[in-house]
This record gives structure tokens, sequence and C-alpha cells, in this order.
């Protein structure tokens, strides 16, 4: 058996996931775990990643190959938002990436996949736990600062992908502005939205999917919320199901609140506490184009995604 780790690093949060690799090509999880680092903060305004920011990345990626030492991790692949290309200084976030993770597996460096290839990890990882008749699915990974759309079969098959440039940090910084966000930058940032998620449904056939399935933060922290978890709880998100009209009430109590007053829920991190404002309005317009489109009315929420699809990929290898 051999331990392998997925590293997945966006505009937001850098996030490991090590499991354990077993001959028959089954996979067992052994430490998920996950860090805000805001490393697009700031991106849209300079073109470049900020000293800081790319340092907080840094110190948290360290911590993941200690512990992946720890956990005696022999392969790694680590990924990186396609955004990440076209910042000026990207290649210092690249050697970074290649002194750290070179300590697990010689060579082994960060890497910007194709967004084909991020469509299918990302489906994998989310639909794992979902039974075939549920199906067609659409997986909607929304991140920091864009938002997959991927419509496909459990087996497999991706009829349609796209990825928007749609994320709660990038509403935030761009237009979300005051704490909380004024009526008016609500209205702007939803009209955004709308633009984006038009731009989706000319793409991707979201007509065609049956189950509607919500991954990344932002739908996760939305799903302890509704339940009115103490504390998050992996277990009780993964699987649940949230129903647009509740989503949407939730929605508007989370913009009414200034950040310090969010960040005192357990279940929200400190480091999502402003932003997830920007997601509640994402998740909005996206309930206005599935209503358009489908007669789905609620989503199903998975903490699997692509750390789980890329797992997967390393477990074949393997076999």
């Amino acid at each position: 058996m051999t331990r392998v780790a997925a590293v997945d690093c966006g505009t937001n949060s850098i996030r490991l996931l090590i499991s354990e690799a077993q001959p028959d090509g089954k996979v067992r999880d052994i430490l998920r775990v996950m860090e805000i680092v805001r490393l697009g903060q700031g991106v849209d305004a300079t073109g470049e990643f900020d000293p800081a920011a790319l340092e907080r990345t840094r110190v948290a990626l360290s911590g993941f190959v200690q512990q992946m030492k720890f956990e005696n991790v022999e392969r790694v692949r680590m990924v990186a938002t396609s955004a990440t290309r076209d910042v000026k200084n990207h290649q210092e976030f690249f050697n970074m990436t290649a002194e750290l993770l070179g300590e697990i597996q010689p060579g082994a460096q960060a890497e910007v996949i194709s967004g084909e290839e991020e469509a299918m990890l990302s489906f994998t990882g989310a639909v794992a736990d979902l039974s075939a008749e549920r199906g067609p699915f659409c997986v909607i990974d929304l991140g920091g600062g864009s938002t997959e759309f991927i419509v496909g079969t459990i087996d497999g098959e991706i009829m349609g992908s796209h990825s928007a440039q749609l994320g709660c940090v990038r509403l935030t910084e761009r237009i979300m502005r005051s704490d909380p966000p004024t009526p008016a930058e609500i209205e702007i940032a939803s009209e955004y939205v709308a633009e984006r998620t038009a731009e989706v449904e000319k793409i991707v056939p979201i007509d065609k999917a049956k189950t509607f399935v919500g991954c990344a933060g932002t739908f996760t922290t939305l799903s302890a919320l509704a339940q009115g978890l103490e504390r998050y709880d992996a277990d009780a998100i993964h699987g649940s199901e949230l129903r647009f009209a509740a989503l949407r009430v939730l929605a508007k109590q989370i913009l009414k609140v200034p950040s310090d007053v969010r960040a005192l829920n357990p279940v929200i991190h400190p480091g999502r506490a402003d932003v997830i404002g920007g997601g509640a309005v994402a998740v909005e317009g996206i309930i206005d184009m599935i209503e358009r489109n489908s007669s789905a009315r609620s989503f199903f929420i998975s903490e699997k995604d692509i750390l789980d699809g890329i797992i997967a990929g390393l477990a074949e290898e393997l076999t």
C-alpha cells in the first residue's frame, strides 16, 4: 500500500488530501485539511501575487509537506488555478512549490492543468458517492476566483463544462467592498453573476442535468449554516440536500451582517467570513440559472472534489 497526496491551491485556500492507495485501486482517506491563504488577494488590481500572500502560501504548504512526511507519503500531485499562470511573478510561486514538494517526490511542483482535465477531476471527485440513477449530474465548484460548471454521467462522460470568471473573492474585491455590502453593491454583483451564468447556459447543457451538486467552501459552509451545526462537521455536510428556497433566505441573512459578526459563527472559517457574502450572491445567481433550465429545486452538497479526483488518478497509476 502506498501513501499519496493531492494539493489544490486556489484563489482563497490551499487544501491537502492524503490517502492510502491499495493494490485493488481503492483508496482510504488519511487526512484532509484546508488553510485560507488568499493567494489571489489583490491580483485583479495589480496583476501579481502580493509578497505577503506568497509567504502565507509558503508557510501553509511547508506545513502540508511536514504532514506528508509524517504520514510517509511517497507520491504527490499539486494543481493550481489557471490564473496563477497569468500573474507577472508566477515563477516565484512555482519555484517555491518545487522546492517544498521536492522533499516528498523529486521533480514535483505545482502544475496548471487544462480546463478539460480540471473539469474531469472535479466531476469524478464530486459524484463519487452518488448513485447513477441520480444522473446526469451538474457539478458546480464555486471557488474564490472562478466557478466550474460540469455536466456529465456517473461513468465519466462529460457532456459539457465551462470555467466562469465568477467567485467569492472576485465579487468581494471587485464589487462588494463595503462591510456589509450596500444594496447597490449587491445589485451590481448580482448583475455581474447573471452575465456570467448566461455565458454558462450557452456552453454547458444545464437542461440535461437531473441532479445539481455543489462543492467547495461556499457550498459546504452554507450547508453547515442551514443545518444549524455547532461546529463544522464534514460527515454531516457531505451528501446533505439544500433547498433553493431556504438558500435564498439564508443568503439574504448573510448579506445583512458584517464580516466580524459572521466570523463569530463557529462553522464559518475566519478567513472566509469576509467573502461568504460574495459566495451567497453567486449561489443566488446560479439558482436563478438552474430554475430557468431545470425542474430541480435543490443542491446536493459534496465534500469531495478535485482533490479526490487527483487521488483517484494517482491510485490508478499504481495498479
